[in-house]
């Protein structure tokens, strides 16, 4: 039995008995994790570079390995993926009924393995979020992550025992030594000089490509910057609603509205709200504020994507029919005379207001 490498002594015992592939998916979930929740690296390029992989190739693969253990029939499996590479006396002895008989017809190739590993990743996660979403914890970050890891991890297992059962020329192996090989042959052993023009500009397209990927991970175009204000009410069953605003009020008697503001401007910004109740005159397309009387006024510093929510209660003292009861958004301080054409956002409701009788 050949000894381990060294970097695999930095594994696991249960991992480093694992083939190769599977080893590497196990390793692929666990760099997720803390792609994902390790403070400071939850917000770099990496979460992406991991998560991605995670999402759409890992849990196909652990489970197409769980289903074909065996190795394919195809044209890459004619002999021992980490037997001699071509030019060996003993490959090129081999009969092709021979190589017939070391794959297993039932079996599928690299190929097939690398293209059901994305189909059945694209059927498996979004499975796995649907019974999420019947459960508790709901279609979150924490639950998505735990689940499709465990699922993976269970394929991986199972794939991992049914490898085990199989006799040892049976069983699917990558064929990491004959691809190092052929590449090396490719790239430094060209046969003509077009080849090897070739694999320059094959080599120069990688790399640009892989570069554009990466910068555009890294330095993702931001989108639009906007600020949202908004009003909402408490329905009966607790919930806050857009519906069914006061619009009846009784001078000096209170009723609760809640204001909100969400930051999607990419940065920190100072915000003052302001409430006012005011008496306003309508005619030909044109409004007139004729009295205007401050309610409340709230100061806030909120980061990008930072939320902030707080129930008003509304008690105006001004009486009369059709007033409006407005709300002021502003980034910075606020102007002596509020009106809507100088607010960076503004919501209004028209109520009236009667004298207690």
């Amino acid at each position: 039995m050949r000894a381990d490498p060294r970097w695999r002594q930095i594994l696991p015992a249960p991992v480093r008995r694992l083939p190769a592939d599977l080893a590497a998916v196990v390793v692929a979930v666990a760099l997720t994790v803390v792609a994902v929740f390790t403070p400071g690296i939850d917000e770099t390029p990496l979460r992406v570079i991991v998560g991605l992989p995670f999402v759409l190739f890992v849990p196909g693969y652990a489970l197409i390995a769980a289903l074909f253990p065996e190795v394919g029939s195809g044209p890459t499996n004619d002999r021992d993926p980490d037997g001699p590479v071509v030019g060996d006396a003993d490959a090129e002895a081999e009969t092709p009924d021979a190589a017939t008989e070391t794959a297993d017809e039932s079996g599928i190739d690299g190929i097939e393995r690398v293209a059901l590993s994305f189909g059945t990743s694209i059927a498996v996660v979004p499975l796995v979020g649907l019974v999420l979403n019947f459960t508790p914890f709901g279609i979150r970050l924490v639950p998505i992550v735990a689940s499709v890891g465990g699922v993976t991890l269970v394929l991986t297992a199972v794939a991992a025992r049914r490898r085990r059962a199989l006799p040892e020329d049976e069983r699917f192996r990558v064929p990491y030594r004959r691809w190092a090989s052929d590449a090396h042959a490719e790239l430094f052993e060209p046969d003509t000089r077009t080849d090897a023009a070739l694999n320059v500009l094959l080599a120069i397209s990688v790399i640009v490509a892989v570069s554009s990927v990466g910068y555009a991970v890294a330095v993702p175009k931001q989108g639009e910057s906007f600020s949202e204000f908004y009003l909402l009410t408490e329905g009966e069953d607790g919930e806050l609603v857009a519906d069914d605003y006061p619009t009846e009020f009784t001078q000096g008697e209170p009723q609760s509205l809640v204001v909100g503001v969400s930051n999607h401007e990419h940065r920190s910004v100072n915000y003052t709200v302001v409430a006012a109740i005011q008496r306003v005159e309508v005619s030909n397309n044109s409004t007139t504020v004729e009295a205007s009387s401050q309610l409340r006024e709230w100061r806030v510093e909120l980061a990008d994507n930072e939320t902030w929510q707080l129930e008003h209660t509304v008690a105006p003292e001004m009486t009369g029919d059709r007033l409006r009861l407005t709300y002021f958004l502003y980034r910075g301080d606020p102007p002596e005379t509020l009106r809507a054409d100088t607010a960076y956002r503004e919501l209004h409701l028209w109520v009236n207001v009667t004298a207690p009788t």
